[in-house]
C-alpha cells in the first residue's frame, strides 16, 4: 500500500499548528491520528497555560510563600527537574521564574519599562531561591513559574512520540516555528526546514536537512519594541530584566525540541559572540545571525 501524505493545520498555544505525515491507514484512522495529535497538543495548553485558573501553572503559582508549597505531577516533575538542569547548564540565564518580568514590559506598547519597577520585579526572579525536591517545590511569595519557554517544545515532542508509537514512521509536528521530525520521507531524504530571515520574517534565509531530531528557531522579530531606533525582544535577562539586542536570529538542530528551543533562548541572551562559542562547544548544529 502507497503511503498518502497529508497536512493538516490547526492553532493551539497561541500560534499555527501543522502535521505533515505519511500514512497508508484507511481515512477512518487518519483522522484518528490527527484528532489524537491536536488532542495532545490542547491538553498540554490546558495544563499548562497561564492564563487558565485551572492550569497546573496557576496552581504552583497560588502555592507560593505558602510554606508547605506544592506536590505535582510525574510529567510536571520532570519537566521541574529539566528547568533545572537547563538552567544550571546555561549559568541561570534559561530561567523559568523570569515570567514575571512580562510585569514591567509590554510589547504592545512602545516604551520601555519603568527601571523602578523592573529592579523591585528581579527580586522575585531566580531558580536558585526555590526549593525543589521532587515532587514538592516551594516558592517564596511573589516568585511565579512560567512554562512559556517549554511547553510548546515539549507539546511537539509529545505529538511526535505519540504518533510514533501510534506506526507513524515519517513525518513533522510543527507548533509555531518549533518542529519535531518522527521521520525522514518515504524515499529516505531529508526534510529542508526553512529558517527565517530575520530582516524578512515572511522569507527563508536558509534551509536545514534534516532526517531525524528537531529544530527549534528564536529572533528579534518575533515581538518586539522600537524605541528611539533601537529594537528590543522579547526574550529577556533574567538576572538584568533587559533583553540582549546582538543577536538576531538562531535556528539550532537537536535531538529534541526541547533542548533545541532551550538552546536558541540561551544563545540570544547570551549575545553573538559568546551564545555562538555556546552552540559550538555544545555540539548544536546550528544557525546564527549578528544584528
Amino acid at each position: 500500500m502507497s503511503l498518502k501524505r497529508i497536512i493538516h493545520h490547526f492553532n493551539v498555544m497561541g500560534g499555527p499548528a501543522e502535521l505533515q505525515l505519511y500514512l497508508d491507514a484507511p481515512d477512518k484512522n487518519q483522522s484518528s491520528l490527527v484528532r489524537q495529535a491536536e488532542a495532545e497538543a490542547f491538553r498540554l495548553e490546558k495544563k499548562y497555560s497561564r492564563y487558565r485558573n485551572d492550569s497546573v501553572t496557576a496552581a504552583i503559582n497560588d502555592s507560593s510563600g505558602r510554606q508547605e508549597g506544592i506536590s505535582v505531577d510525574d510529567e510536571t516533575a520532570a519537566l521541574l527537574n529539566y528547568a533545572q538542569t537547563a538552567w544550571q547548564q546555561s549559568n541561570g540565564l534559561f530561567d523559568i521564574t523570569s515570567g514575571v518580568l512580562r510585569k514591567a514590559w509590554d510589547f504592545k506598547l512602545n516604551r520601555l519599562p519603568d527601571k523602578k519597577r523592573l529592579a523591585r520585579l528581579l527580586n522575585n526572579v531566580g531558580w536558585q531561591k526555590l526549593l525543589w525536591q521532587a515532587p514538592r517545590l516551594q516558592m517564596p511569595a511573589g516568585m511565579e513559574i512560567d512554562f512559556g519557554g517549554v511547553v510548546k517544545e515539549y507539546a511537539a515532542d509529545a505529538i511526535a512520540a505519540l504518533l510514533r508509537n501510534q506506526g507513524v514512521q515519517h513525518g513533522l509536528v510543527e507548533l509555531a516555528g518549533d518542529i519535531s521530525i518522527i521521520g525522514p520521507h518515504p524515499n529516505g531524504k531529508a526534510w529542508k526546514i526553512g529558517v527565517r530571515n530575520p530582516d524578512r520574517p515572511e522569507s527563508a534565509i536558509a534551509t536545514i536537512d534534516v532526517f531525524k531530531g528537531a529544530v527549534a528557531s528564536s529572533g528579534h522579530y518575533e515581538r518586539f519594541i522600537t524605541v528611539d531606533g533601537q529594537r528590543y525582544c522579547h526574550i529577556l535577562n533574567p538576572k538584568t530584566g533587559w533583553p540582549e539586542n546582538s543577536v538576531a536570529g538562531v535556528s539550532v538542530h537537536a535531538s529534541t525540541c526541547l533542548v533545541a528551543g532551550t538552546a536558541t533562548t540561551t544563545a540570544m541572551l547570551l549575545g553573538a559572540a559568546q551564545g555562538r562559542k555556546w552552540l559550538q562547544e555544545g555540539q548544536f548544529q546550528h544557525l546564527l545571525f549578528e544584528v
